[in-house]
């Protein structure tokens, strides 16, 4: 349509066609802005399909890895096909490699002494030694199985006739069926390895154990129960703390001819980025959905500050009525920063790009406090953060104002601009974290053992599922090995008096299992 006016065109259709002129202009702009949102959606859609996500990425690495080792052993194969056919000795520097670390020096050794000739093969005269050369070899010992036979003896006085005999000891399981280390090896390898039931039973049966999946499943259920106590204290340690990090995740349950979509929740004390001196613990929670009146249960009667991303379930929390107190917010940067990575990684949008690298340089500084008291951290973030906090606010908020509404990036800025007091409360308390990210790491195995166990029996199962991460993850935030610790706990667990069951927890076993024994 032409918008050049005619040369006899009164002055009202000068003023039609301006107007007709803007409208077209409007429209234009409009149907850019949709074309633009509609290639954004089309391009996530295809990300979330064929993109690098963080499962895609991990299975490229398990790719990469696979073709690596062909190629290493293919390497190796021919190197010794090739000195085979010439007659010449296979030399293990023919291929540059990396330089081996020496093997493990706690491990036991084996001295497999290869005899020497009793005489000179030349002259047969007589040997000395004067040295020898040593080439270690990385061996394992198959599992093996055993049946422990408790026996307690009985005795007769010949006096009075009556019979003494010693009290049975503590079984995690009634009447001894199962050991301690084979328990923890069924927790540990269901939990922490995402290995279900019914593979262990298979696999034990191969080994030439049979353990039918209804017998394991009554173990876990009796452990959970006996490991109780522990987790009723691990919650009171959770709560004691002035900081937690909070997050779900979704966990199918099994229903009458369908699956329900439960969820996980997962509350972290971690006051070591502050300088804290109590040891970090983990608690879980498994409810079938996701109303606010589950995080409102999980924490009634505790204040303090919570770091957690922007559900509005937690409002709640929040509230200046709430009793005891508000629970004072704290956003995620992480969170904030994953919209703006995605689309600059999407589209390129130069703003997005810009909004990464501004938030980047905060995540910079953080690094470097990282561990250092809670004033330390405070003293830095005023003097560095806070300006680079200021200069992002007020650049997204003049940038906003130029974008359209349905504009990703806009979007993308309001989920910060919207909560702003929650995401610059950093700046005034050193305590608070940048990112919920440790909620996110203990929610972790959570989202690799679904694909594993493809969902809960029960929502009872489920609650048992929440009981026992509560325990490994807290075992691993503290760097013990599950494993060697449900074993030693469960053999334990029944003689513990209950006011030393404290003892227990994975922070103070390890301390004792680091004291040497007088």
């Amino acid at each position: 349509m032409s918008t050049v006016a005619p040369a006899t065109a009164t002055p009202a259709e000068i003023d039609a066609l301006r107007a007709a002129l803007l409208a077209a202009e409007a429209r234009a702009s409009g149907a850019e802005a949709m074309v633009a949102h509609l290639k954004l959606l089309i391009a996530r859609l295809k990300h979330d399909r064929f993109g690098a996500s963080s499962e895609r990425s991990r299975k490229l690495i398990d790719q990469m890895e696979l073709e690596l080792e062909e190629l290493e052993a293919a390497a190796s194969e021919d190197a010794v096909v090739a000195a085979v056919a010439s007659g010449a000795e296979v030399a293990s520097f023919t291929r540059r490699k990396p330089v081996r670390a020496p093997l493990p020096a706690h491990l036991p050794r084996e001295r497999v002494v290869i005899a020497a000739p009793s005489a000179c093969p030349c002259c047969g005269g007589k040997l000395a030694k004067f040295g020898e050369d040593i080439t270690e070899t990385l061996e394992v010992i198959p599992r093996q199985w055993k049946v422990v036979q408790t026996v307690r003896e009985k005795f007769t006085c010949r006096s009075c006739e009556a019979i003494t005999q010693p009290p049975a000891p503590f079984h995690p399981i009634a009447r001894g069926r199962a050991g301690p280390n084979l328990l923890a090896m069924i927790l540990d390898a269901k939990f922490a390895q995402h290995l279900p039931l019914n593979r262990q039973s298979e696999v034990y049966a191969r080994e030439g154990v049979d353990l039918d999946v209804s017998t394991l499943a009554d173990w876990v259920g009796t452990c959970t129960a006996t490991l109780a106590p522990l987790n009723t204290l691990l919650r009171a340690h959770v709560l004691a703390g002035v900081r937690l990090h909070g997050d779900d995740t979704t966990v199918p349950v099994l229903a009458k001819g369908k699956t329900n979509t439960g969820r996980l929740w997962v509350y972290v004390r971690d006051d070591r980025p502050f300088g804290g001196p109590a040891p970090p613990a983990a608690i879980f929670h498994h409810e079938p959905d996701r109303t606010a009146a589950h995080p409102n249960r999980h924490l009634a009667g505790w204040q303090g500050i919570l770091q957690a991303d922007a559900y509005a379930g937690y409002n709640d929390l929040y509230a200046l009525t709430r009793k005891p107190g508000p629970i004072t917010e704290a956003g995620c940067w992480a969170h904030a920063r994953r919209k703006f990575f995605e689309l600059a990684e999407l589209t390129k949008a130069p703003l997005a790009v810009g909004t990464v690298r501004r938030i980047d340089a905060i995540f910079a500084i953080e690094r470097e406090i990282n561990g250092t008291s809670a004033e330390q951290r405070l003293a830095t973030r005023t003097a560095q953060s806070a300006a680079l906090v200021g200069e992002l606010e007020a650049w997204m908020r003049q940038t906003r104002l130029k974008l359209a509404r349905q504009n990703e990036v806009g979007r993308a800025m309001d989920y910060m601009l919207k909560r702003w007091p929650s995401f610059s409360r950093f700046l005034d308390d050193g305590r608070i974290c940048l990112t919920n990210n440790a909620a996110e790491r203990a929610l972790r195995g959570v989202a690799v053992g679904r694909k594993a166990w493809l969902f809960a029996g029960s929502d009872r199962g489920g609650e048992r599922a929440a009981a026992i991460y509560s325990l490994i993850i807290t075992a691993k935030l503290n760097d013990v090995d599950p494993r060697a610790w449900l074993a030693d706990v469960l053999a334990r667990i029944g003689d513990q008096p209950a006011s030393r069951l404290g003892e227990l927890l994975p922070w103070n076993w390890s301390k004792s299992r680091a004291q040497p024994t007088v």
